[in-house]
């Protein structure tokens, strides 16, 4: 199957629904001229004699329009739900660390005050990078498992697999975040990381998916902000096109996951915060 843009009138039959905001739009010649098939087709004799009449066409559409919301909806609540059980694991995470932590040896915050800071701020400072360690956890994996989600609602036959690492030793295989044909999708949502050997795998990796016949594909929903970290982004932008692949990152990964799988993930993501924590805090 290939990864055609997938519109509302492609998913709904030819018809169209103003509920469908999270799903991109077709071009209006493509509406045109759809439409007047169907028009063309219901003229002609002793062809599909059930659409002739607008009675049926119009009952045809309705039912198309009813699955189309319903598989929307229950995308909508997968990823809700997927939130609801993220966000209760990192709650207990973090709440369990705090315990752990009343407990912990404290004598380093001489060092602290040494380098002027106070004994409350270096608890805080403790306990923040202990609770950032588990929110970059839980938020990286949440996102790349919510985007999966939308491309296995395009794409249900896509999956996750393993490939055979064919050029050396170590690792024995490179995993694949969703594969659909021949297209080789890695999902991140953000990949901070500064080791020049981490260049180094991803070449092999990009090149062996290449070598079973795939096309590596590579979408990262948030940059780094580092200068170092960006510039090894800007290296395995590079990699992936001298194998013919495709990089995405930030603004440009979304716009791809939208164009690819057919669901606007980020103004699904954007309803859900705000109806939890709104950005004014209210």
């Amino acid at each position: 199957m290939k990864a055609d843009r997938i519109t509302s009138v492609w998913r709904n039959g030819g018809c169209n629904a103003s509920y469908d905001s999270f799903v991109v739009a077709s071009s209006t010649a493509l509406r045109l001229n759809f439409s007047a098939k169907i028009c063309h087709y219901a003229k002609l004799k002793n062809v599909m004699p059930h659409c002739r009449t607008t009675d049926n066409q119009t009952k045809f559409c309705n039912l198309q329009l009813k699955n189309r919301k319903k598989l929307m909806d229950e995308l909508i609540q997968k990823i809700k739900h997927l939130a609801d059980t993220y966000s209760a694991n990192l709650n207990s995470q973090i709440e369990q660390r705090k315990e752990e932590m009343k407990a912990d040896d404290t004598s380093h915050y001489l060092i602290y005050r040494v380098l002027g800071i106070a004994t409350k701020e270096g608890q805080l400072i403790d306990e923040y990078q202990n609770v950032g360690r588990f929110l970059y956890k839980y938020a990286g994996s949440f996102l790349e498992e919510a985007a999966t989600l939308c491309l296995k609602y395009k794409f249900p036959d896509g999956e996750k697999t393993k490939v055979v690492n064919t050029i050396g030793q170590k690792p024995k295989t490179f995993e694949i975040d969703f594969l659909n044909e021949n297209d080789a999708i890695e999902v991140k949502w953000r990949d901070a990381t500064t080791d020049g050997d981490h260049i180094t795998k991803e070449h092999t990796r990009v090149q062996v998916i290449k070598a079973h016949g795939h096309k590596p594909i590579r979408i990262m929903f948030y940059y780094p902000q580092r200068e170092q970290a960006i510039r090894i982004q800007q290296t395995l932008k590079t990699l992936y096109a001298g194998v013919e692949g495709e990089y995405y990152g930030g603004d440009e990964a979304w716009e791809y996951l939208k164009t690819y799988s057919g669901v606007d993930l980020k103004a699904i993501l954007t309803q859900i915060a705000n109806e939890r924590t709104p950005e004014n805090g209210n």
